[in-house]
Order: C-alpha cells, then sequence, then structure tokens
C-alpha cells in the first residue's frame, strides 16, 4: 500500500514572540494554540517563516497557556526573529487507498495580531464517486471546491 503525508493540521499567520538560541532546540507553542489544532507536544512540525522565507522543520514544546508565546529555541532562532510572521504545519501518515474510502480534515487555525485564534476551520477531502473532493471555507477569501480523480 502507498502511504502518503497529508496535513492534519496549520497554525496560521502568528507573530514570533521570542527566539532564543541557547535553549536546546525546538519551537515553544501556547498550549492553548496546539490543542485547538491537535498539535502534540513533540510531534514534528514544519515552519515556514512569511517574512524572510526561511523554512525548517522542529518539535513542539507546550507554552504557557493563553500567553500568545511562540519562541524558536536552539538553531531555528536564528532563522526566525521576533515580529516575524510564520506558518506552522503538522502532517501525518496516511493509506493513500484510506484517504480515497474514508477522506481526511486537516484542521486550519488562522491567528490574530495577538497569536489568538480568530478563525478556525476544516479543509477536506471528501470521497465521492472514486473521486475526492477538496473543500476549503477559506482560500483567498471565497470557498473553494474541485474534484481530484484517482490516479
Amino acid at each position: 500500500m502507498a502511504t502518503i503525508r497529508l496535513m492534519h493540521a496549520k497554525i496560521h499567520r502568528v507573530r514570533v514572540t521570542e527566539a532564543n538560541v541557547n535553549y536546546i532546540g525546538s519551537i515553544t507553542i501556547d498550549s492553548e494554540l496546539i490543542e485547538k489544532v491537535g498539535i502534540l507536544p513533540l510531534e514534528e512540525v514544519e515552519i515556514w517563516n512569511v517574512t524572510n522565507g526561511n523554512r525548517l522543520s522542529t518539535y513542539v514544546l507546550p507554552g504557557e497557556p493563553g500567553s500568545g508565546v511562540i519562541c524558536l529555541n536552539g538553531a531555528a532562532a536564528h532563522l526566525c526573529q521576533p515580529g516575524d510572521i510564520i506558518i506552522i504545519a503538522a502532517y501525518e501518515e496516511c493509506e493513500r487507498a484510506e484517504v480515497f474510502r474514508n477522506g481526511h480534515k486537516a484542521l486550519v487555525m488562522i491567528a490574530d495580531e495577538n497569536n489568538r485564534c480568530q478563525e478556525l476551520f476544516y479543509q477536506v477531502l471528501e470521497p465521492h464517486d472514486n473521486k475526492l473532493l477538496f473543500q476549503s471555507p477559506q482560500l483567498n477569501g471565497r470557498a473553494i471546491t474541485q474534484s481530484w480523480f484517482v490516479s
């Protein structure tokens, strides 16, 4: 069986609050944010820095709930500075055939300027007549639905 990686959670456009090069590597994220989208402590995440284009992967440490903390630690602190806007995405391994049978959901949180949840929604792959239907309530400000065929 073919295994693929699909996004299961995304924290979109949070602001980096700290960068600590002297800490053992990782990213510290307000625990309320990771709980909201289902990212676990120690889970691997990819980070895309919207401000400067840097990309990296690391693992998550839970930060103080409600603090809005987004702190890059260790070597990652050289790639993201306080004030930078970043996107954090987590993936899971899925059996491709299983996705075509049962679909898949990814939970997306869009943050406000204080790293609080402004909007929360699912992006969905839904099986329909041997196709996958991609649905997202938000994509460039409008709802989108597209069909994807079994390859």
